[in-house]
């Protein structure tokens, strides 16, 4: 009986050894979100008593800047004493919500939010509100409700014009110079932003025939309006919209080369909002023997897209360096805890009020920059692309 009751015993050991292996191995595992603060965490370690300071909701993990953004949240918190929790929604307003939700169930303070759908995010962040936790939109803003307390964001506006501009400077001389536009998705405020900048900047341009819209009824019928409203915009997007998908630009693009005639083909210009449905686009235009040239914005300085840019296949795309938008959004959160005003720059109207923001600035690169603006900075290593 002896022997048996050391085995039991030994049985009994590692049945909790192996007990506790896989709940690690369950806890690591967990893609829904995790907390640090300290450098050296792996991300997967929770506070003492569960309290999470900061909750953060980004809009997907399937578009590596958000990704990148989750890595950078968790790092911009190393030296404080404060915890974040990461959530993603997918894409779904529902599971944004019920993101939020689990998050004031975890006593936050301060909810830091990128929303997937701007006006569908204001129930999620009335509920924050209600609950006393300041809410802070982060890249994209939320519309249409007064619970939001800060944004954070890129000059929206400065990006499109940026965007605008590198077309004229690169379109070459000439008139009836074939002009295509596309857009964000209309459920994103930055989409109007975005356009309404390059709109500023090319309707001279379309008014006095240096282009020609190729691809847009609606702007087409709104060329000679310098400033569009938002409902105008609204009908524009509506034709050349993308909703950030590169399996959709790209099915437009193909539809819109298939039905142009030969005087909307050879040197073209192309305002394509993003990085990935630039490349989608640049795909479709490069392969249409009947497109001589043609220039082509981006957006975000997607890995991707700098490799486009050194072949020649992308002409430009507008950096975004998300690592100081982070920066800037920690910072708010922690003065916030601290008990401290955040610094603002300017604000922004959301249909509701006017939120208080702080913006940061905006970088046009291309192929004569990509080292000075990206590799010298740091923010990518030579190492990752070929040809520079």
């Amino acid at each position: 009986m002896k022997g048996v009751t050391v085995s039991m015993k030994k049985f009994k050991m590692i049945a909790a050894l192996l007990v506790a292996m896989l709940m690690a191995v369950l806890v690591g595992c967990s893609s829904e979100g995790a907390s640090n603060s300290k450098e050296g965490d792996t991300g997967d370690n929770k506070p003492k008593g569960g309290k999470v300071n900061v909750g953060i909701v980004l809009p997907t993990k399937d578009e590596p800047r958000w990704v990148q953004d989750e890595a950078r949240f968790y790092a911009a918190l190393q030296d404080s004493d404060y915890y974040a929790e990461i959530l993603f929604s997918q894409g779904s307003s529902a599971k944004e919500k019920e993101n939020v939700e689990t998050l004031l169930n975890k006593g936050i303070d301060v909810l830091i939010i990128a929303p997937h759908d701007g006006p569908a995010a204001g129930a999620a962040v009335e509920a924050a509100k209600k609950d006393g936790v300041t809410v802070i939109a982060y890249d994209r803003l939320i519309t249409d409700t007064d619970a939001i307390d800060y944004y954070v964001t890129f000059d929206s506006v400065a990006v499109g014009e940026a965007q605008g501009q590198y077309l004229i400077d690169h379109a070459g001389d000439g008139k009836d110079i074939p002009l295509y536009l596309y857009a964000g998705a209309a459920s994103d405020n930055n989409a109007f932003l975005f356009f309404e900048g390059a709109w500023k900047v090319l309707q001279p341009k379309i008014a006095d025939g240096t282009f020609v819209i190729a691809n847009s009824s609606e702007a087409e019928a709104l060329k000679d309006k310098p400033e569009l409203s938002r409902d105008e915009l609204g009908k524009i997007l509506g034709q050349v919209t993308t909703n950030w998908d590169p399996n959709e630009a790209k099915n437009k693009a193909q539809t819109h080369l298939t039905a142009a005639s030969a005087d909307l083909k050879g040197e073209v210009v192309v305002l394509a909002p993003n990085d990935g449905t630039s490349r989608s686009i640049a795909d479709v235009f490069g392969s249409d023997p009947d497109i001589s040239n043609y220039v082509i914005t981006g957006q975000d300085a997607e890995k991707a897209s700098i490799q486009y840019i050194i072949d020649g296949k992308q002409s430009m795309t507008v950096f975004k360096d998300v690592r100081t938008l982070v920066t800037d959004a920690m910072g708010m959160a922690v003065d916030i805890l601290d008990g401290k005003t955040p610094e603002t720059t300017g604000t922004y109207d959301n249909g509701e009020i006017e939120v208080p923001a702080k913006q940061t600035d905006v970088i046009v690169v291309e192929q004569e920059n990509v080292k000075s603006e990206l590799i010298e900075s740091e923010y990518y290593d030579e190492s990752e692309f070929t040809g520079l």
